[in-house]
């Protein structure tokens, strides 16, 4: 008795359209282009993940540097005085209170400018 693959075969196909569904033209319908673009989109998507941690922190820097500015300071110069003055907040936290609390920030920035 020979043993048919049907049952596997579709079951891979099944998984890789599901994958490509809502994509354009051939890459959602035929199964070799479907392929293809379920594996690059798969790549892009891993690469993405590291991205965002690098986009956030570069824009969590630019908040805190338009707050620090706004109190007389740099970013380098803020960071170096918090660092000095033995205050450890992350860079998120410090973008928080840059955009949502300006006073909380202003005392901050206020002990930096003190320690250094």
């Amino acid at each position: 008795m020979r043993i048919k693959r049907g049952v596997n075969a579709v079951k891979k196909r099944r998984k890789i359209f599901k994958l490509s569904k809502g994509y354009f033209g051939c890459k959602s319908k035929n199964y070799r282009i479907a392929r293809q673009a379920v594996m690059k989109s798969l790549q892009y998507a891993y690469v993405g993940r590291k991205r965002r941690k690098r986009d956030m922190r570069s824009l969590w820097i630019a908040r805190i540097n338009a707050g620090a500015r706004v109190n007389g300071l740099s970013y380098s110069k803020l960071m170096h005085g918090l660092k000095v003055a033995g205050i450890d907040l992350n860079r998120k936290m410090l973008a928080e209170l840059a955009v949502s609390d300006e006073k909380a920030f202003a005392e901050i920035c206020g002990k930096a400018k003190a320690a250094l």
